[in-house]
C-alpha cells in the first residue's frame, strides 16, 4: 500500500465544498481541514505507485476550487502502538 499526504490550497470561499469533493474521490481515504500553510490535507492510499499520479494530478487537481497541491510520499508508518512495542523489547515486567 502506498500512502501519500497531499497538502491542498483551496479557494477560501469553497474550502468545505472542496474537502467534500476530494473526500469522495477514489483513492482518497481521509481529508482534514487544517490550520497552517495548507487549507486541507488529504490522505491518499493506493496499491501501485502509478495510481498516485492518477489520483492527485488526474482527480484532486481537477476539483473546482483546488488552487495548488504539495504531495509527500510516506516511506514508513509509525503508530503509537508500534512505538510502544519497540520500546518494550528486552524489558522484563518482573523487574
Amino acid at each position: 500500500m502506498i500512502t501519500a499526504i497531499v497538502m491542498i490550497d483551496a479557494a477560501t470561499d469553497s474550502i468545505a465544498e472542496v474537502a467534500q469533493a476530494v473526500a469522495e474521490l477514489d483513492g482518497v481515504s481521509e481529508v482534514y481541514s487544517v490550520a497552517g500553510e495548507a487549507d486541507l490535507i488529504a490522505i491518499v492510499r493506493v496499491r501501485e505507485f502509478e495510481q498516485v499520479a492518477e489520483v492527485i494530478a488526474g482527480r484532486i487537481n481537477k476539483v473546482p476550487g483546488v488552487i495548488d497541491t504539495d504531495t509527500h510520499i510516506a516511506f514508513r508508518a509509525y503508530s503509537r502502538h508500534d512505538l510502544e512495542a519497540a520500546f518494550s523489547i528486552g524489558f522484563d515486567d518482573a523487574g
